[in-house]
């Protein structure tokens, strides 16, 4: 995808109502959640991050957790927001996630695929290193992850979100209706998640309500009627790389009290 096609999405008008879609926006209740989400706010929110990612992905995949123990290039970027769940009773970080649009340059996954002609000169937003405690609080900070993902997106103006997943976790996205941008393919290897093998997955954010209306979703309910207060996707800090990207500290021995 050209520069000039990226600006060209970002700047001409689109057909889609985004107003209107009502993805994460169509509240009639409001609960409280026992963590927050937001938008890291400085260097100190983004090692938070960065610990939690290194030890979720270290669990599953130590190869590619162990050149995850630090900031990465990516989570500078200006197309860029990563977020940190935290518990609120000590502010221990619980989860995180990444989220690339293509507003200034091309996805990540376009490193290893070309995307199909329908995702052309579109705004996309692509969600990475997602990450999450072990034990019962990690699922549902998963899940609130998620609907933070996609309120990012509607509040950007995102019209496809992009997902990548190894098995058994392309099943989670094909739970929450992602459809397969090149069924004929299966899984493709990804460099920017260390050559495994991906099921390549997208998500119409504009028809997403109505399709998860239609299918009574079971998370229908937590996605669109439900307005959670304790997670803002709000970006309020612009990050600066530093010259050295600071190195990894290990969890406190407080972090690993049980919660």
């Amino acid at each position: 995808m050209t520069a000039s096609v990226l600006r060209n999405a970002w700047t001409a008008p689109h057909a889609n109502d985004f107003a209107a879609s009502h993805l994460t926006a169509n509240a009639t209740n409001v609960e409280r959640l026992p963590f927050t989400i937001r938008v890291v706010e400085n260097e100190s929110d983004l090692r938070k991050a960065v610990d939690v990612r290194h030890a979720a992905y270290a669990r599953h995949l130590p190869e590619l957790g162990a050149t995850l123990k630090n900031p990465e290039a990516m989570d500078y970027d200006d197309d860029v927001v990563v977020l940190l769940a935290e518990s609120k009773l000590d502010r221990t970080p619980l989860g995180t996630a990444r989220i690339q649009t293509n507003r200034h340059r091309p996805l990540c996954v376009e490193q290893s695929i070309v995307l199909p002609m329908q995702f052309q000169d579109r705004r996309l937003a692509e969600v990475t290193r997602l990450g999450v405690e072990i034990g019962r609080v990690g699922r549902l900070v998963k899940i609130a992850l998620v609907k933070a993902s996609f309120m990012y997106c509607e509040q950007n103006n995102i019209e496809f979100a992009i997902a990548a997943g190894r098995a058994p976790i392309d099943q989670q996205y094909e739970a929450l209706l992602f459809s397969d941008i090149y069924p004929e393919q299966g899984f493709v290897p990804l460099q920017h998640a260390g050559n495994l093998p991906h099921r390549v997955m997208s998500f119409d954010i504009g028809t997403g309500y109505a399709r998860w209306s239609a299918a009574k979703h079971p998370l229908l309910g937590f996605f669109s009627d439900t307005l959670h207060p304790d997670i803002s996707v709000e970006r309020r800090w612009v990050p600066a790389m530093p010259h050295v990207i600071p190195a990894y500290r290990a969890p406190s021995a407080s972090a690993a009290l049980p919660r």
